[in-house]
């Protein structure tokens, strides 16, 4: 176990050295490549109006997702109905998203307790 902890170190150590060599090339490139979405001056009151842009732009969208939902929902609805249609191709992928959907949970759960399988912390 002992041996295990030092071979970790070792890789968390060169990785840290192999970011502080490269970690400013990286970062400069990626702010070049990206330069059309940064705002200059970046000032507060800049800062402010895109945060205001985008909680007004996200409000704006709930009438759509809301009638997205109940299109989905009906069309759930429908299938349900007509369930014995159903092909086995249609079921696997449904239960294929019900798994992908418990793996999430279960991933969610598991970051909520801090990264334990056992429990949470006291």
């Amino acid at each position: 176990m002992a041996s295990k902890l030092v071979q970790v170190q070792s890789k968390a150590c060169e990785a840290s050295k192999f970011v502080a060599k490269h970690g400013t090339s990286y970062y400069r490139q990626l702010l070049e490549k990206n330069k059309q979405y940064i705002q200059e001056p970046a000032t507060v009151d800049k800062c402010q109006e895109l945060s205001k842009q985008l909680l007004y732009t996200r409000l704006a969208s709930i009438p759509k997702r809301y009638e997205t939902f109940w299109k989905e929902v009906d069309y759930a609805k429908n299938l349900w109905k007509n369930r014995s249609d159903l092909k086995v191709e249609d079921a696997g992928i449904a239960a294929l998203f019900g798994l992908e959907c418990f793996a999430w949970y279960c991933a969610g759960e598991i970051a909520g307790r801090g990264f334990t399988f056992t429990g949470y912390y006291p």
